[in-house]
């Protein structure tokens, strides 16, 4: 309407003071409501040409979009295991701090793992004890052995010297018993000194890999009984957790509830503007937003990114051939809008509905020389056409509280 009425002051009113001062015609006279199509043609069909070429100067070169969100992220309350809630230590739209417990699951049958896996690894550690006790027993008999051992080896040794001076004094029967005497000793030697050494490779071998296991059991099991406690992975604040004792929640199935971090949307607002508008969104060029949330204000914000991608061309592979005309939407250019100055746009919550205006800014352009006379026209003109965006802008976010309460009809 305004470029309409912009467009007409130029052509149907230079036409009509023509028609009147010129040929004498008047309103309700010669000009009626239905000869003014006749004699105001010049004027009509030129305010409709101008209109239609202004708008699509002023939305072409200064995009506007009404897909403006302030995006945020939200971490879904979940266990790793499923399990029926024992204790719940945090209520809904509590704020907490990362690390702090929220709720626990009923754990008797992990606690009961863990007390056996604690049970192993002590066993296994009065095993330790015991052969230590035993390789200490087995030392003194060996000690014991070697003793005897050599007592019968030197007794053998002096009776045969004895049988060498005079075969009469010692016979050869009693020499053989010696020498029984002596092996046997020596094998009792030998069978304690194996033994220490199988107790010995218990303790040094056996035992500590058995022990390991035994420990890596009870990490394990340690880590189950964990698992069946839930904590914050984040400061923020707890929503739609209404969880009680008794309740069976899943890591599929059933979550717990939704954690809103501290650190949402940073005052950053998204915006989806039309295909067409891509050639002239660039970073840095100045934009302004009006919000549901935040009714009759208009925020100065500037272009801090714009996505090099379209949501609308992706996919994912499948065992289907993507067919181009199955992606009816055109889907929209993402571009990350940030307040102009910081703590402008702190007072708007995230998630609000919002418009924006970018606007783009020729100066640079214009600046450089390297456009005619005709083309500093132009981009004069077209910067200059941002105030009618500008205004548009403003009488939106003045009837926006009128089309939510009253226009609606919810």
């Amino acid at each position: 309407m305004l470029e309409f009425l912009a467009c007409s002051l130029v052509t149907i009113l230079p036409d009509y003071l023509f028609r009147r001062f010129a040929q004498g015609k008047r309103f309700g006279h010669e000009i009626t409501l239905y000869s003014v199509w006749y004699e105001l043609r010049w004027g009509i069909t030129s305010c409709a040409i101008l209109t239609v070429a202004l708008i699509t100067v002023i939305f072409f070169y200064h995009p506007t979009t009404s897909n403006v969100s302030s995006l945020f992220r939200t971490v879904t309350v979940l266990p790793e295991e499923s399990g029926r809630v024992k204790d719940v230590f945090v209520k809904n739209n509590q704020h907490v701090e990362v690390g702090q417990p929220l709720f626990n699951m009923d754990d008797t049958v992990e606690r009961a793992a863990v007390e056996t896996a604690r049970g192993q690894v002590a066993g296994i550690d009065a095993d330790l004890e015991l052969l230590t006790a035993e390789l200490a027993v087995l030392e003194g008999r060996i000690q014991q052995a070697r003793g005897t051992f050599d007592q019968a080896a030197n007794e053998l040794a002096r009776k045969r010297e004895i049988f060498l001076r005079n075969a009469d004094v010692v016979t050869e029967r009693e020499l053989e018993s010696l020498e029984n005497l002596r092996n046997s000793t020596e094998g009792g030697l030998r069978a304690a000194i194996a033994e220490r050494d199988v107790v010995e490779t218990r303790i040094r071998t056996v035992l500590p890999a058995e022990r390991a296991i035994a420990v890596s059991e009870l990490t394990k099991a340690e880590a189950v009984l964990a698992k069946k406690t839930v904590y914050a992975d984040v400061s923020g604040t707890l929503e739609q957790f209404l969880l009680q004792p008794g309740d069976i929640v899943s890591p599929v199935l059933r979550p717990a509830g939704v954690l809103v971090p501290l650190d949402v949307a940073h005052e950053r607002f998204q915006a989806g503007f039309r295909q067409i508008a891509s050639p002239v969104l660039k970073v840095g060029m100045i934009a302004e937003i009006a919000c549901v949330s935040q009714p009759f204000e208009i925020i100065p914000m500037f272009v801090e990114t714009v996505q090099d991608v379209i949501p609308s061309g992706q996919y994912r592979p499948g065992d289907r051939l993507v067919d181009p005309q199955d992606l009816q939407r055109p889907g929209t250019v993402l571009v990350t809008l940030a307040p102009l100055f910081e703590g402008q746009a702190a007072e708007i919550p995230p998630g609000s509905k919002c418009i924006a205006n970018a606007y783009t800014n020729s100066h640079d352009l214009i600046a450089s020389g390297e456009l005619g006379f005709a083309g500093n026209l132009y981009y004069h003109m077209v910067d200059t056409l941002g105030i009618v965006h500008a205004i548009l802008l403003r009488v939106q976010a003045i009837m926006l509280p009128v089309q939510i309460l009253v226009l609606s009809g919810h």
